[in-house]
């Protein structure tokens, strides 16, 4: 289970480095507030800050994977007995890492294709586009990883697999009364 480990390590790490470019982004639309209020204008801010936080949704998906964090329909799993409920857990996070691997195919395809032709914003500022498009493959690719690892935990021990819900998360986690 190193792997594992090691996977919900990286999520957690790159958690942590979303969290750092939502603050960043918010610090400099703060910033270009301010400074057009004192009759400047701006030019840069608003797009930096949008390629910040399309950043920090790519780069928080696996942690939102791990921690259960997306939304869930989970009426169906709900009245499926316990296998039943693991074996929909376990076909849900293959699809779920098969789309996360096409997702991230296309979105390395038009990174490469817009590097390769040197595509730029229509901005004043006009910053290469391919960073801003690296952030889809590089954070679908890694969750798809995160789903590596949550069906290798499901697999390695069925009786302790994730809960497929944030409430049967809890519920797993509450002590024993």
């Amino acid at each position: 289970m190193a792997f594992v480990r090691a996977v919900d390590r990286l999520s957690d790490a790159l958690a942590v480095v979303a969290s750092l470019l939502l603050i960043i982004a918010s610090l400099v639309i703060t910033y270009s507030v301010v400074y057009r209020a004192l009759g400047y204008s701006t030019w840069w801010e608003i797009e930096f800050s949008v390629y910040m936080m399309v950043a920090a949704l790519f780069l928080a998906s696996p942690y939102t994977l791990k921690t259960r964090g997306h939304v869930a329909v989970d009426l169906l799993a709900h009245y499926l007995p316990a296998r039943s409920q693991r074996a929909l857990t376990l076909t849900v996070a293959v699809i779920g890492m098969l789309v996360c691997v096409f997702l991230a195919w296309i979105g390395g395809w038009l990174t490469w294709e817009s590097f390769l032709r040197g595509e730029r914003t229509e901005s004043t500022w006009a910053p290469l586009k391919w960073p801003l498009y690296v952030m889809m493959p590089l954070g679908l690719g890694l969750t798809a990883v995160q789903y590596v690892a949550e069906i290798v935990r499901m697999r390695a021990d069925p009786g302790d697999a994730a809960p497929t819900t944030p409430q049967m998360h809890a519920a797993a986690e509450a002590p024993p009364r």
